[in-house]
């Protein structure tokens, strides 16, 4: 369509739409900074509360929220791609300049203003322009009022203590006052759950001084049960007999005291250790077993020096043949004696390290004797002191084998340290029950037992079933040949 130049210079002049210039950047530009210099000014005069005063419009001029503003928000999305590729077509044209759409915002006048967002919103003016990210305030809504509480740690005793028993992370920091602490560690108590009870009882013994711990605790006895434990557990030794005192418990305070000698590693000063526990208020059973112990240490300290020094020399046989292969300091006195046993059997009963001493002085019951002297002898095979500590002569001078702790235990430990089939067979043979015996026979392999129990009891059945378990042609199945078809036996079978 042809237009002659006053028509349009009349268009020009009388539409909205300006030609493009060169000037229009730099006019954007300054506009811009304009605005940005005006709402950082007006932020510090906006109070924060004033926002749900003002009324939120789009930029549109439309209330958000109402129907036209919905309808307009839901067009502009589906028409923004379509707008998008027109304004790319159009930017290399300078005669045909589209209007920039307008962009659909949520802003509220008062967060304009201040340069904060609404959540889901897009940045402020102010915020776009600066090189500081904005903040975000997003509360979180649906939530119960009763879960704010812990963030704010505002919980009763109760409350506390029943999200200690459920296993959840809360702050005891808030209960200051004494009457807040106790009424909490009553509240532990009442629920009966020991880990809860010694919660509280770590945060009080923290917070509240020695003195007004222990009174309070002394009328609370579970409360009280539970700190002995634990710090027994953790080995606090020190609060624990300061707790002892103060409760007057004088043996419990003594039996704290010696069990700190488990802490001294050095012989000599544990030894020294253990001098000044003798005194102390314990029972007389605990009495006669400390001063056993304080004996027992100065005992084997002396032989420790000795043997070692012993060991060094190379003369000793004992120590040639078998060296030793730890220390016997701070052994029990079961350790002890077997050591004695082992290396010093044949000393003179006047010697610390004779196992006669030993017995005597901290009278060591026969049974606990001789099963220790037996294993050590057995050990070294030294067949003639196994056979010496059961023999026994009455006084008319007879001798007789005697065993405190029974024959059939004899056979068992002599088997155990590969005793010799003649060994066992004569200490099998001293088993008194017949059942025991046989077992034992048969276990064995001492075929002799086998075959002369069997005689004895005019078995000829198990003495036929038995011939089926020795070897062929071996002197075992002549003998039992020989006893099955002897006239002078009467068999029951």
């Amino acid at each position: 369509m042809n237009r002659t130049k006053g028509d349009e210079e009349e268009y020009w002049n009388s539409s909205k739409f300006k030609a493009f210039t060169f000037d229009d950047e730099d006019d954007e530009l300054s506009q811009l900074k304009e605005s940005k210099r005006a709402v950082n000014s007006l932020r510090d005069f906006v109070d924060d509360d004033d926002d749900d005063d003002l009324e939120r419009v789009s930029w549109g001029g439309e209330p958000v929220g109402s129907i036209s503003w919905s309808i307009k928000e839901t067009a502009g999305t589906s028409v923004s791609n379509h707008e998008g590729r027109e304004q790319l077509k159009s930017r290399n044209s300078f005669s045909s300049y589209a209007p920039l759409p307008k962009p659909t915002s949520t802003y509220s006048l008062s967060s304009f203003f201040r340069g904060r967002t609404r959540p889901g919103s897009f940045q402020s003016l102010s915020d776009a322009l600066s090189d500081t990210p904005a903040k975000s305030y997003a509360p979180e809504l649906g939530r119960p009022k009763g879960e704010y509480r812990d963030y704010s740690n505002d919980w009763s005793p109760s409350d506390t203590v029943r999200r200690l028993r459920k296993g959840k992370v809360c702050s005891l920091e808030r209960f200051r006052s004494l009457q807040d602490k106790l009424q909490l560690l009553e509240e532990a108590v009442s629920m009966h759950d020991g880990n809860v009870i010694t919660a509280v009882l770590i945060f009080l013994k923290r917070t509240l001084s020695k003195e007004i711990l222990f009174r309070e605790l002394e009328v609370r006895q579970v409360a009280l049960r539970h700190l002995i434990h634990f710090l027994k557990e953790i080995g606090d030794q020190k609060l624990l007999l300061d707790l002892f005192r103060f409760l007057d418990r004088t043996e419990e305070l003594a039996l704290s005291h010696y069990r700190e000698h488990l802490n001294i590693q050095d012989p000599e000063k544990r030894k020294e250790f253990l001098k000044t526990c003798i005194g102390l208020p314990f029972s007389a059973e605990d009495s006669a077993h400390i001063q056993d112990h304080y004996t027992l240490l100065e005992r084997q300290i002396i032989i420790e020096a000795n043997d070692r020094h012993l060991e060094a020399a190379g003369q000793t046989e004992i120590f040639r043949k078998h060296p030793r292969k730890a220390s016997i300091l701070n052994m029990p006195l079961v350790t002890t004696l077997f050591y004695s046993c082992f290396y010093h059997y044949t000393e003179a009963e006047g010697t610390f390290s004779s196992p006669v001493n030993l017995k005597k002085t901290f009278k060591i019951p026969d049974k606990q004797y001789v099963l220790t002297a037996l294993a050590a002898r057995a050990k070294l095979r030294a067949w003639h002191d196994v056979d010496a500590l059961f023999t026994t002569k009455n006084w008319l001078g007879y001798t007789k084998k005697r065993a405190p702790i029974g024959f059939h235990r004899v056979v068992e430990i002599l088997h155990k340290n590969s005793a010799p089939v003649q060994i066992l067979q004569e200490y099998v043979n001293l088993v008194e029950d017949v059942d025991t015996k046989l077992n034992l026979a048969t276990k064995f392999k001492c075929h002799d037992v086998v075959i002369d129990t069997c005689r004895d009891l005019k078995d000829r059945q198990q003495l036929l079933a038995y011939r089926s378990k020795v070897d062929k042609g071996s002197a075992e199945e002549e003998k039992i040949d020989a006893i099955l078809h002897s006239s002078q036996i009467r068999w029951k079978n």
